[in-house]
């Protein structure tokens, strides 16, 4: 694999978990908090925004390589299922995950 789809891979698999990490917008912008999280809405926003910012880092990369290959439909359903997958990491640390409090406290 060369360095170009490796570094690409890397940066979707870390921007896909910043929604579920930070309670920030883009890690800069407050929003209102319900019950002192940031809602579920908010999350699913940003991680479409990280996709797109993501998209047009492939892009970035792809032209610095090789001609832009236009693509259809297929290949944005797809690469989104994939970004999808790699946040899945993140949203089950936030929401699956049970931080317990140890037995002595």
């Amino acid at each position: 694999m060369e360095w170009q789809v490796l570094a690409l891979l890397l940066v979707a698999l870390v921007t896909a978990n910043l929604p579920f990490v930070s309670e920030r917008v883009f890690l800069l912008i407050p929003v209102p908090l319900q019950k002192g999280k940031k809602h579920f809405a908010w999350q699913l926003l940003e991680l479409l925004l990280w996709y797109g910012v993501v998209g047009a880092f492939a892009l970035w990369l792809e032209s610095k390589t090789a001609p832009i290959h236009p693509q259809k439909w297929q290949f944005y359903a797809t690469t989104l299922s994939l970004f999808l997958v790699l946040a899945f990491p993140g949203f089950v640390v936030r929401y699956f995950w049970r931080w317990r409090k140890p037995a002595w406290q």
